[in-house]
């Protein structure tokens, strides 16, 4: 399990810091004034500096600076800090939750397609944990708010949250003894003849960081697919998880020649396919994948526990129009 995380304060209603003032120092003379608030305040990041400034939050002798006025050493300068988004403690808010179980232990919910697991880049509110500490404001004494395993923004399905401190090791510990079993439902590009175990390493992207990639120096990554359903140039799969890296599935799916109907992210050129049936996969608007069952020992009880979850309603009525569709292909 990860360190603790310093526990947010709550208590604190004011997004600014304390204003800094400071002279420019003589040395500094001839210097675009970017420069010089970098040099004065090496702790923070120039694009956030120049952000600042370009709010009106930060002066020269009493009047707005300018990122690329020159200063001649010897002004006063003040800076009015404010906080970035993911420094603000995460606040609880009101966003329906589809709760499959619930003990003082653990919560098990279906994830719904579009909701963000955790405050991110671009998403620091609307999302899964802010939900979470609205429906268990005790969540906030614990990191994370107890979530242990993440879907991507766009998979829907069964998720684990610990209530407690005792049930979140629990669970973190039996993610890493792999004893939790997760398995999903996926449409997958082109026709599958067998399954697969697809062992292949995965790691960061070498050149498109926001991507993963199967690599030589990659962690230990293994998927199980097994064909539940074959369509003309599309194939319905269930996928069983040995392991959890980031974009497991979809790079994997990617890796043999075969990925998710939706994946804007992975999916690599046109994929062969019958005109009456291009429109409709092109067009589905998020990855097919929906996470159906999970299975784990409760944390407190040690009874075995299983969840299933049937497919989302838009990715049944994608197979139903596939069927449609089929018929016109000879």
């Amino acid at each position: 399990m990860e360190p603790e995380e310093d526990l947010p304060d709550y208590s604190k209603d004011d997004d600014t810091a304390d204003l800094l003032e400071m002279k420019v120092p003589m040395e500094h003379g001839g210097l675009r004034f970017d420069q010089v608030l970098v040099k004065l305040l090496p702790e923070y990041s120039r694009s956030r500096l120049q952000d600042w400034v370009e709010q009106g939050l930060v002066t020269v002798n009493g009047q707005p600076a300018s990122v690329k006025q020159k200063v001649w050493g010897g002004e006063t300068v003040v800076v009015c800090p404010q906080l970035h988004p993911s420094e603000h403690p995460c606040q609880p808010e009101d966003i329906p939750l589809d709760i499959v179980y619930e003990d003082d232990a653990i919560i098990v919910l279906d994830k719904p397609v579009g909701l963000v697991v955790h405050p991110g880049s671009g998403n620091w509110q609307g999302t899964l944990l802010n939900a979470l500490l609205h429906h268990a404001p005790q969540l906030a004494n614990l990191p994370r708010a107890g979530i242990v395993h993440r879907l991507d923004k766009d998979t829907s399905g069964l998720m684990v949250v610990a209530k407690t401190l005792v049930a979140q090791t629990a669970l973190v510990r039996q993610m890493q003894a792999r004893s939790v079993k997760r398995e999903y439902l996926a449409l997958v590009w082109g026709e599958l003849d067998r399954d697969y175990t697809i062992n292949v390493p995965i790691g960061r992207h070498p050149t498109q960081r926001v991507k993963m990639a199967t690599t030589e120096s990659g962690k230990e990554a293994v998927t199980h697919v097994h064909i539940e359903e074959r369509f003309p140039y599309c194939t319905l799969v269930r996928c069983r998880l040995e392991t959890g890296r980031t974009h497991q599935i979809r790079v994997h799916l990617t890796h043999i020649g075969h990925p998710l109907v939706g994946d804007s992210v992975y999916q690599r050129g046109t994929q062969k396919c019958a005109p009456s049936l291009r429109e409709l996969l092109n067009e589905f608007p998020r990855q097919a994948l929906h996470a159906t069952r999970l299975a784990l020992t409760h944390p407190v009880s040690g009874e075995r526990m299983e969840f299933d979850s049937p497919l989302p309603e838009d990715m049944e009525e994608l197979l139903e129009q596939i069927e449609e569709a089929s018929d016109d292909i000879v």
